[in-house]
């Protein structure tokens, strides 16, 4: 999801988020260990402003956090260490001791007895780290009524990713370093990573995010987004044709709105956090939210003892 990478250019690239920043005292613990690990890295807290007609500018703001390994190397070493139990000191941020499995879910449901379902078998609980879209799908009538209403919408977002010989475009940035840019006005494009840069590899590769609009308009066929994209991209940063592209569709990309609650838990078992549960749509929020909704969980474990399920 949000921390998606794809290996192109012989190199991974992120697609979705382009960094994460962090407040919450235990998420910076788990940070910090990344950070002696080498596996995140502190980017850059100034990016340029791209304006139609007007010349380029800066803007700062909090620290913004990279991954070498690119982000989805960060949730495959939470996978990890759920599974190895490896830090005790993080026993709070992070599950110790349990046996991690992938699998598509495809229904979760109540059974004639009232016990959870899911994808045909009894389920002690059940967490959907999704956006109220998708997580509506997977949920039988009976279960859409135990969670209540879900409606916060997202946006669609494509995502454009463009790599060069060389490096062309460092003069668009603060004091000739380009890091990324947001970009005000423009039909095509919203904002620009720079993917060498926030990986610490100094790759030529670049990565825009689409306008919402624009991303809405060519849900259907995501490709034919990507020349509109690229003529805005080199455009903006006076590029010449580029080696390659590849283009990226995020169908329910940032959620909308705003929402208080970090998480829900029903008190048959379901539950449900992401970036979708809370006030802004960040890694740090989906975090939090997941941390959340698995203190819960346990807390609810332990009140029910050996009947839980």
């Amino acid at each position: 999801g949000r921390m998606g990478s794809k290996r192109l250019a012989e190199r991974a690239t992120d697609l979705g988020a382009s960094y994460f920043t962090v407040s919450d005292s235990d998420f910076e613990e788990v940070v910090k260990d990344w950070e002696r690990r080498g596996l995140a890295r502190v980017w850059t807290d100034t990016f340029t402003v791209l304006t139609a007609g007007e010349e380029p500018s800066s803007k700062a703001g909090p620290v913004r956090w990279g991954a070498p390994g690119a982000l989805r190397s960060l949730v495959e070493d939470l996978v990890e260490n759920a599974s190895e139990n490896r830090a005790e000191s993080r026993a709070e941020s992070r599950a110790g001791g349990l046996v991690v499995e992938q699998a598509a879910v495809g229904s979760v449901d109540r059974d004639a007895a009232g016990r959870l379902v899911v994808d045909g078998q009894v389920a002690s609980a059940v967490v959907l780290a999704m956006p109220d879209g998708q997580a509506l799908q997977l949920l039988s009538p009976a279960a859409r009524d135990e969670v209540g209403p879900l409606s916060r919408a997202s946006e669609p977002v494509i995502a454009l990713v463009a790599w060069w010989p060389e490096r062309t475009w460092d003069r668009y940035g603060p004091h000739g370093r380009f890091e990324g840019a947001s970009v005000n006005g423009d039909e095509a494009i919203g904002w620009i990573a720079d993917d060498g840069r926030r990986r610490g590899d100094d790759a030529p590769v670049l990565v825009a995010h689409s306008t919402a609009e624009l991303a809405a308009a060519h849900l259907d066929e995501p490709a034919l987004a990507g020349p509109p994209m690229l003529d805005a991209l080199c455009r903006l940063l006076s590029l010449g044709p580029p080696e390659g592209t590849h283009v990226h569709r995020w169908s329910l990309a940032r959620p909308t709105g705003e929402r208080e609650e970090r998480y829900l838990l029903t008190a048959g078992g379901i539950g449900l956090c992401g970036d979708g549960w809370g006030p802004s749509p960040k890694v740090e929020t989906a975090w939090r939210s997941g941390r959340d909704l698995g203190r819960a969980l346990g807390r609810q474990w332990s009140e029910r003892g050996s009947s839980f399920g």
